[in-house]
């Protein structure tokens, strides 16, 4: 059963590492029901134990045991052509309902993971004081009314500042018959959408492609139109980068835009046979791309983080330096709400307010303690640059 939900043994099953992936979900897909809480609580204790102050994490926030809301409200308004008329037709049928039940399924998860982790007691788990944003998956490969109210829903709940739904994102298999036939179309979906919800950000699997996995015209635009046409803020994979149309363009744009690229070196050697020097990592870094790591899947992938460094490391030859520089941009590009540490992201220069406390590593001014109070995302660095400290002192 595990090696049949997971990657574990994947050699053995008769598929290629991508079909054996991506089946894998729809294997496991009934175990979830009722158990979000569970498996929250599984996915901080790892953060946790993998010293990660601060996660992302992947759902459908309206799903529900009798289907996905957004989803049937898709498919019962279905699409008509216009992004417009399509979204009125979305309101009329109650698409409202779904960033609701979105919410209380949120509340509701992180409730039972509080109880399960002994959250607030003298007995709580290290994955308490784990920081936990989430981002909407629009499922790409369904009807095009189907991702259209799935968007809509996501960037709803995104442009809420009273959610803890920061972003909004399309999964499965990118190559799949209608993620290929729809790419374009969908990312004119975002493109319309987007400004109808402002505080809501977007980042994109984009480019977990490989020649031979797609026809060649199927490598030339998907990262592009990403990040030109739906404004993608980060990308995730972007592995086909080099077989884009104009590629050192493409890679100028993205560091300009200062557009991060969510490495995962796992999954890209699972799924699509891309590893070592054929992994695009060191080019992103040539050029002047910021790049965090991720584990794309802990669970089908039977992954962490700890081993995505590791990874780094031995597979593409990366230093310390670079391995902290990838730490730091993984805050850095966080879509967690407040300003940043650093008013110089490329270099690692603090604001004002805190230049000479973080060169001592410990606040001392009044000016670097209000700040850090009213920026979550500043307060988390600080942490990261404390823990940095520690590290370097002892090793």
């Amino acid at each position: 059963m595990v090696d049949v939900w997971s990657m574990r043994n994947w050699q053995l099953s008769g598929q290629s590492g991508h079909d054996h992936f991506f089946d894998a979900f729809g294997m496991f897909g009934p175990a979830t029901y009722n158990n979000s809480g569970r498996m929250l609580a599984e996915a901080v204790k790892s953060a946790a134990r993998g010293k990660v102050s601060y996660v992302e994490l992947m759902l459908t926030p309206d799903g529900t045991p009798t289907g996905v809301v957004s989803s049937q409200i898709g498919e019962k308004v279905g699409w008509d052509g216009n992004f417009e008329s399509t979204l009125s037709k979305l309101k009329a049928n109650g698409i409202d309902t779904a960033a609701a039940t979105g919410i209380k399924n949120l509340q509701d998860m992180e409730a039972q993971k509080n109880q399960l982790l002994k959250c607030a007691t003298p007995q709580a788990d290290a994955g308490c004081s784990v920081t936990i944003r989430y981002v909407a998956q629009v499922s790409r490969n369904s009807s095009l009314g189907q991702v259209y109210a799935q968007m809509v829903t996501g960037l709803a709940l995104a442009n809420d500042p009273q959610s803890k739904v920061v972003a909004t994102n399309l999964v499965q298999g990118e190559d799949g018959l209608n993620s290929m036939q729809n790419f374009s179309l969908h990312m004119q979906m975002l493109q319309f959408l987007r400004p109808l919800y402002p505080r809501a950000r977007v980042t994109l699997h984009a480019g977990e492609l490989a020649p031979g996995l797609v026809t060649p015209d199927g490598l030339l635009f998907h990262i592009r139109e990403s990040v030109m046409v739906a404004r993608a803020e980060r990308i995730g994979h972007g592995v086909d980068i080099m077989h884009e149309t104009d590629p050192f363009e493409l890679l100028k744009d993205m560091a300009r835009r200062n557009v991060m690229v969510e490495i995962c070196l796992s999954s890209n050697d699972l799924i699509l046979g891309i590893s070592g020097s054929q992994h695009p990592l060191a080019t992103y870094i040539e050029y002047g791309v910021p790049v965090a790591l991720a584990t794309d899947d802990e669970g089908v992938a039977r992954s962490e983080i700890s081993r995505e460094f590791l990874k780094a490391a031995e597979d593409q030859g990366l230093g310390y330096l670079q391995l902290k520089t990838m730490a730091r941009n993984s805050l850095q590009y966080a879509f967690i709400a407040g300003k940043s540490l650093w008013s110089d992201a490329r270099r690692f220069v603090p604001v004002s307010q805190c230049a000479r406390d973080v060169a001592d590593v410990k606040v001392s001014s009044n000016s670097c303690r209000e700040f850090l109070a009213t920026n979550e995302k500043a307060k988390l660095q600080w942490q990261l640059e404390q823990d940095f400290h520690a590290f370097e002192r002892e090793w």
